[in-house]
């Protein structure tokens, strides 16, 4: 009897994670910050699918880019199911900016382009938002 309830259980449990993780990004209020050591400043906030709507995204692309080997964007391809830090290092690494400069630039970037959006950092990094201290 406890195999089987301790089977539903992993059962369950297992559903429940992939599930969390099948959509993680559109159910996102925060940027995750947690692969800077000490960050000086709180995580910046982002609700994915709120900030997409208002900005009329549809494509992942645009934001969740992926370059070739020559450095060229590669239309149509999308890195959503990675995390940014899975290509951008801490420190700049050849070509590819380091993490910090990669979001700045390619978030900042875009609202400077389209004269949208917040540009200054306590506009995106809220002290006392929801999930930090």
């Amino acid at each position: 009897m406890k195999k089987k309830i301790f089977f539903a259980f992993t059962i369950a449990l297992s559903t429940l994670a992939i599930g969390y993780n099948a959509h993680p990004q559109e159910d996102m209020e925060l940027v995750d910050n947690s692969v800077f050591g000490n960050p000086r400043r709180p995580p910046a906030v982002f609700r994915h699918d709120a900030h997409n709507e208002r900005a009329q995204i549809e494509e992942c692309g645009v934001c969740h880019h992926v370059y070739d080997g020559n450095g060229q964007r590669v239309e149509d391809e999308s890195s959503e199911d990675q995390r940014c830090s899975d290509c951008h290092e801490l420190e700049t690494s050849g070509r590819q900016p380091a993490l910090m400069k990669a979001f700045h630039t390619n978030c900042k970037g875009c609202h400077k382009l389209k004269n949208r959006g917040p540009t200054m950092c306590g506009q995106c990094h809220v002290r006392g938002s929801v999930g930090t201290n």
